[in-house]
């Protein structure tokens, strides 16, 4: 996985530096502002960290929670041990304003901890930022858990 990762990374890198761009770009309207936060609903429910990381720059910003981090490796790592202990993951996210390079999403997801078998529903907002290319250069994101019971879910059931 980590040679993959790490080749998925060196992808990213030349895509950068060749100017490729992932669509949809800004400034965005309201239907690719959907498109946008659909392609990262998808993304994250693949619980692939290289696949994810591979939306944002090479160089991007990240608070996720009480977590700050820099760059694609960073990103890869933290979903690696955040799906590692968020198991059975099933994330919803809605769009909730944008602006010409930004998107604030709201979003849901629920989980069973590896440890304990809790169940957990997360609510959150996320803001994002992107580069001209369609990259997300910036990521902020504040959530809470709540929890459940399993007879509680309504995510992706």
């Amino acid at each position: 996985m980590r040679n993959q990762a790490a080749s998925l990374d060196e992808l990213g890198q030349r895509a950068a530096a060749e100017q490729i761009q992932r669509p949809p770009l800004p400034p965005f309207t309201l239907e690719t502002a959907l498109a946008k936060v659909q392609a990262g609903e998808d993304a994250w429910n693949s619980l692939d960290p290289a696949r994810v990381a591979q939306a944002y720059t090479p160089d991007s910003v990240w608070r996720n929670r009480d977590e700050f981090f820099v760059g694609r490796d960073g990103i890869t790592e933290f979903l690696t041990r955040k799906w590692k202990r968020e198991l059975h993951y099933r994330l919803m996210k809605e769009l909730w304003a944008f602006t010409d390079n930004r998107i604030s999403v709201r979003f849901e997801y629920e989980w069973q901890h590896a440890k304990t078998g809790q169940w957990f529903r997360t609510h959150g907002n996320e803001h994002w930022e992107f580069n001209p290319d369609g990259y997300m250069q910036r990521r902020d994101m504040s959530a809470n858990d709540i929890p459940i019971s399993a007879g509680d879910r309504r995510i992706g059931i």
